[in-house]
């Protein structure tokens, strides 16, 4: 087994995806909850209490490093981020104190860089559960599954402004849901009474049904926690023939959800018909928010005809109200419309043919009314 200190051996390809999403969704976060604070405050916090040592044996920084850098080149955030970076290695810690002190310009961030060195459990999150944070997004990478929890996260999204992406390597847990010898931490992942039922349910599946379900339990679990907006990003082996584990982003809102789900379709490494895979596996339909992904552009527009039937809305509530839980992103519902107009499946206004064209294309701005045929449902 790969212990975390060979996982920093080099920089993988998947490392550097995962650090890009997240430095990506960083930069996209903060300038929105800057925008939106309006006298909630002067700070913004950026959160990760496994840290590692803040570069790799190749010297390519991993996501603390990033995330500093990209502050770095805002004068806004230079004055308003605050970090907390933990690690439970003493010689990860130490190793990313002096990678971040010789950061070029970490001397402009107003805030000093709180590096510390502790173990991650129960007790982190009920003293999260018990202070006001400040608009904070926070990562949790840990390498196997010992301090993470739905609590945990739970914790933190319940303040305002506070968005959660965190890493879940799902060979281990796939592995610990059965092992008495970490019964315990797969408690506190997913809740006991969840755990518990999540073994149950996993007698007698394949391989591919197991992950959906655990996937799906991970995502209920949260929801339940009133986190109604749940992402998964799949990195599958090298040889593409299994899934190592998931990158997920966690929030309470709808913005959030929308920002990261661009930026994971433009970091996926397939599409079809203009669908990000979201690196998605083949899931069964007893797990319906995994297999609603699966469902490519051809299907789309049937969807559509069969939510809305029988009722006017906007091109963006259509799309609002439609994508969560599927991989479809806004512009997949411009070219359903679009199409749908073109073939006299629903009725536009302003018609086509009075709204501009952009490289001789029609365009469906978010604020056209669509009128979709047939009987609402009641």
């Amino acid at each position: 087994m790969t212990s975390s200190t060979e996982f920093f051996e080099e920089s993988r390809q998947q490392s550097r995806i995962k650090s890009r999403i997240v430095a990506k969704y960083f930069w996209a976060w903060a300038h929105v909850i800057v925008s939106a604070m309006k006298g909630r405050g002067n700070r913004i916090a950026y959160m990760d209490l496994f840290a590692g040592p803040g570069k790799y044996k190749d010297d390519t920084p991993s996501t603390p490093v990033i995330v500093l850098q990209t502050a770095i080149k805002d004068a806004r955030l230079r004055e308003m981020l605050v970090t907390l970076f933990n690690d439970k290695k003493l010689e990860f810690a130490t190793s990313l104190q002096k990678t971040i002190d010789a950061i070029p310009g970490i001397q402009t961030l107003k805030y000093k860089r709180l590096v510390q060195n502790g173990e991650v459990g129960q007790t982190i999150a009920e003293s999260f559960q018990k202070t006001k944070l400040i608009p904070t997004l926070f990562f949790v990478d840990p390498w196997g599954y010992k301090g993470l929890s739905v609590s945990l996260i739970s914790s933190v999204l319940r303040n305002w402004g506070c968005d959660c992406v965190f890493f879940f390597n799902y060979n281990r847990i796939n592995a610990g849901l059965n092992n008495e010898m970490v019964r315990e931490h797969m408690n506190d992942l997913f809740g006991e009474k969840r755990a518990d039922a999540i073994r149950e349910k996993l007698i007698g599946l394949q391989p591919d049904e197991r992950e959906a379900l655990i996937v799906e339990e991970l995502s209920l679990a949260l929801k339940e926690l009133g986190i109604a907006y749940v992402l998964p990003f799949t990195f599958k082996s090298e040889e593409g023939t299994r899934t190592t584990h998931h990158l997920i982003f966690a929030s309470k809102h709808f913005k959030g959800y929308e920002i990261m789900k661009e930026i994971m379709a433009k970091e996926s490494s397939e599409q079809e018909q203009g669908i990000a895979s979201f690196a998605y596996f083949a899931a069964s339909e007893k797990h319906q928010m995994l297999f609603e992904f699966l469902r490519p552009l051809s299907d789309l527009e049937e969807m559509l005809q069969m939510h809305f039937a029988g009722q006017k809305l906007t091109m963006y509530q259509t799309y609002e109200q439609h994508n969560v839980g599927r991989r479809y992103i806004k512009i997949n519902y411009k070219k359903a419309l679009t199409k749908m107009e073109a073939d006299n499946k629903i009725k536009a206004e302003p018609p086509a043919a009075k709204r501009p064209k952009r490289l001789g294309e029609v365009t469906f701005a978010d604020n056209v009314i669509v009128t979709f045929p047939g009987k609402a449902k009641i």
